[in-house]
């Protein structure tokens, strides 16, 4: 949901990527319901292990709740974002940790826009 959200919002002005340390086998289609409620498709996504390079080349790493099975590199903006798993909830729980994500997100963005304009 986060990389929906991330893509929807900066379009080709950014890329994002979306993985974890252990992924499971398929995305929610609770989590693609509620997306799709708000007009963001990600049906055609799926879940992916991180991957050294792909930390590496992240301005910012947002994990949730992956401790030390996430990659670890010194330099690296990490952010830890506690939330509930969508997976099995009811359809209102997931759209709360929908719209939890994505008022993260805006935030993150928000966040990253402003330090970039005050690093140039």
């Amino acid at each position: 949901m986060a990389l929906g959200f991330f893509t929807a919002l900066t379009g080709e002005t950014a890329v994002g990527w979306s993985g974890g340390s252990i992924p499971s086998s398929a995305i929610s289609p609770a989590a693609v319901a509620a997306m799709a409620e708000v007009g963001i498709d990600i049906s055609g996504e799926f879940p992916k292990p991180w991957t050294d390079e792909v930390v590496q080349a992240a301005d910012a790493v947002i994990t949730m709740g992956c401790g030390d099975a996430c990659p670890v590199f010194p330099g690296k903006r990490y952010l830890d974002w506690d939330l509930t798993d969508p997976a099995g909830r009811p359809a209102d729980e997931v759209r709360a940790v929908r719209d939890d994500i994505d008022a993260r997100v805006r935030t993150l963005l928000a966040d990253l826009t402003s330090t970039e304009s005050t690093s140039r």
